[in-house]
């Protein structure tokens, strides 16, 4: 078993760290400057509308009657800590691994701040199709998405390596 690597792996942590700043000052913005629900409208397909969001992706379990920002808050915690210790076992040549768990780090602890602080989170990015919307998002959740799209990114180009191997 390899024993995790903190030091060789200071600067993936760094960019969960720069993730979860941008993250929240985003979220702090949006919640100064717009009006909860109104939107501001930039492009027919894109706008900025503040949103609370106290269930998890695409508002499951939004109604659940608060139960729930418990059990996100344990879970986003635990997800955490161990994409931490992840993040020290990749080796260094896995750039494409490390930097989508870093992403996904960041993510995950920019969401478990507004849990914990506000009990939902903060969401204000919209984008939409006519009357087609898909749910609100912030940063913390593009962060989590780009970075799962890296680890598959990843798998499949290792994978493809190894059988040429």
């Amino acid at each position: 078993m390899k024993i995790p690597d903190v030091k060789a792996a200071w600067h993936w942590y760094l960019i969960a760290a720069v993730v979860v700043a941008v993250d929240l000052l985003t979220k702090y913005w949006a919640s100064a400057a717009l009006d909860y629900g109104e939107p501001v409208v930039f492009t027919p397909f894109f706008n900025f509308t503040l949103l609370h969001n106290p269930g998890a992706a695409f508002s499951f379990l939004s109604e659940a009657g608060g139960w729930q920002r418990w059990f996100f808050t344990v879970i986003a915690f635990v997800v955490s800590i161990v994409l931490v210790v992840w993040i020290s076992r990749v080796p260094q040549w896995r750039w494409r691994e490390s930097l989508g768990l870093s992403l996904i780090l960041g993510g995950a602890v920019g969401n478990l701040w507004d849990r914990v602080v506000h009990g939902y989170v903060v969401d204000f990015i919209v984008v939409h199709y006519q009357d087609y919307y898909w749910p609100a998002f912030n940063i913390a959740d593009s962060a989590i998405t780009v970075g799962a799209g890296l680890l598959i990114i990843d798998m499949l180009m290792t994978k493809e390596s190894a059988r040429h191997a």
